[in-house]
């Protein structure tokens, strides 16, 4: 029994010491990430398309804190055997501040703080958009080598500010909220002021 005792004690002072080290050897690193979406619906000649690209720089100030910002771009195009009804390009700003916490080994647990600000216009009627908001996730994060991790996030809230003008007529301004909510983009966001978030995402990251 004690040396049962003896080596769980051991093992543990093994990860514990593993963990720490792979924290402090995250201090000064740089990770790159990106968030791609595509989605396309279709009603009798009428398709819609989304694109949303968004590659994402940052990098640990401490062993556990990491800040970063995303610069992308989002396309929503409808289309019909008639011609283009509608086409938006969005540009996407997005500074983000990430807290980690070891769970075990090379998992871990993140909570992230980001400011998205999306700006654009859609060609067709010359509708600008402007949109301002503030995500709150969390997620995990594993590390399968020292420069390498996958993750899995999902939105825990959600608040933005949308601001819809034509060319003609009254600007609209939409006001979200949401928590743990289902949202994605779509063609209905020129007249609803939709989200330009999504709540679940995957995705791979290196670190240098």
């Amino acid at each position: 029994m004690k040396k049962i005792v003896t080596l769980i004690g051991i093992v543990l002072i093994g990860l514990t010491a593993k963990a720490q080290d792979s924290a402090q050897g995250l201090k000064g690193a740089w990770f790159a990430t990106s968030q791609f979406g595509y989605q396309q619906t279709k009603t009798a000649d009428v398709k819609n398309t989304n694109l949303s690209v968004i590659p994402i720089v940052g990098t640990f100030v401490t062993p556990s804190v990491a800040i970063g910002a995303g610069l992308g771009y989002i396309n929503m195009k409808s289309a019909s055997d008639e011609g283009t009804s509608a086409k938006t390009d969005l540009i996407v700003i997005q500074p983000l501040a990430r807290k980690y916490w070891n769970v075990a080994g090379s998992l871990y647990f993140f909570g992230q703080a980001a400011l998205p600000v999306i700006t654009g216009k859609e060609k067709e009627g010359g509708t600008k958009i402007n949109q301002v908001g503030l995500s709150v996730s969390g997620g995990f994060d594993y590390f399968v080598t020292k420069n390498f991790s996958v993750e899995f996030s999902y939105d825990l809230a959600n608040f933005t500010s949308t601001t819809i003008k034509p060319e003609e007529g009254e600007k609209t301004t939409v006001t979200n909220f949401g928590l743990a909510h289902m949202a994605n983009v779509d063609s209905a966001y020129l007249v609803g002021g939709s989200n330009l978030t999504s709540p679940l995402a995957v995705g791979f990251k290196f670190i240098f």
